[in-house]
């Protein structure tokens, strides 16, 4: 196992840096966010196998103080970024954001994009997407022709 473990885990290493870097950079052309995302999964599997393989000198670093306060500081920041809430009012201002224009008229999405609701309901519909009346919500929308909402402001703000 320790032949293709760690290199499973190195070459997992080498993926989700680079493509994490670029996402930090804001470079997200391409297939970046969902290779990393869904790579990210390889890491998980060469991690834990070369742990298995390599398991009495995984034990061995319980031992030794810096590396339980290393691994300590870990366990902290990895429950801090998954149980703080983004800002004091809670949550994350972007989805905060992003669930204010879902659940926004057409006409009022219209504006924030700079175009005309008809053309938007032109562009739409040509991506098979039916809207009924400009007064409806993304949300509406989306529900009606069993779309995502993202899909949907993807088309608007194109």
């Amino acid at each position: 196992m320790k032949s293709w473990a760690t290199p499973l885990a190195i070459g997992s290493f080498i993926i989700l840096a680079v493509t994490g870097l670029l996402m930090f950079f804001k470079i997200e052309g391409g297939y970046i966010k969902p290779v990393h995302e869904w790579l990210s999964w390889l890491m998980v599997a060469g991690v834990v196998l070369h742990t298995v393989a390599n398991w009495k000198a995984f034990l061995s670093y319980f031992s030794k103080i810096p590396a339980v306060s290393i691994i300590s500081v870990g366990i902290v920041v990895t429950a801090l970024a998954v149980f703080m809430p983004a800002s004091r009012e809670g949550g994350n201002p972007k989805m905060k954001m992003m669930k204010a224009i879902e659940s926004a008229r057409l006409e009022t999405v219209a504006e924030l994009a700079g175009k005309e609701s008809e053309e938007i309901v032109t562009t739409l519909e040509k991506k098979g997407i039916s809207v009924s009346d400009p007064s409806m919500t993304i949300r509406q929308i989306a529900k009606q022709n069993q779309k995502k909402e993202m899909e949907v402001l993807g088309l608007v703000f194109r």
